[in-house]
């Protein structure tokens, strides 16, 4: 209870600049990451449920081979980076059906998507910016 903000975090006050270059650079692959599985995974959605052509089908397909590549680049080992992407997903999905389908978060889907987010940043980067 009586710890210090500023003891939580390493070197007493500060973070390192490569932490946070590391962390900014795993958080843009996240990102595309998410676009590429989510992307990947709408255009076979449309192209074979709605109706849409093969071309959705094939960006489909491609988005989802590079979404192979993509967490190759991450600096943890495979099992923390997809154990830290599902939280990723979860939130990137929310907002890709508010964004693309039109089916705005209720609250309970805000608060779920905060505590997975809490759990993405508790394993893929406390090593790097807690004691």
């Amino acid at each position: 209870m009586g710890v210090k903000f500023q003891k939580i975090f390493k070197s007493g006050s500060s973070v390192k600049n490569m932490d946070i270059v590391k962390i900014l650079k795993s958080v843009v692959l996240f990102i595309i990451a998410g676009f590429c599985e989510i992307g990947g995974g709408y255009g076979i959605w449309v192209w074979l449920r709605e109706g849409k052509t093969i071309f959705f089908g094939i960006l489909g397909m491609f988005l989802l081979i590079l979404y192979g590549f993509v967490p190759t680049f991450q600096p943890a080992h495979f099992g923390r980076v997809y154990a830290a992407y599902g939280g990723v997903f979860v939130v990137m999905s929310l907002l890709w059906g508010w964004k693309i389908d039109g089916i705005a978060p209720d609250k309970f889907d805000i608060i779920g998507g905060a505590i997975v987010l809490i759990g993405v940043f508790t394993i893929m980067y406390s090593r790097d910016l807690l004691i």
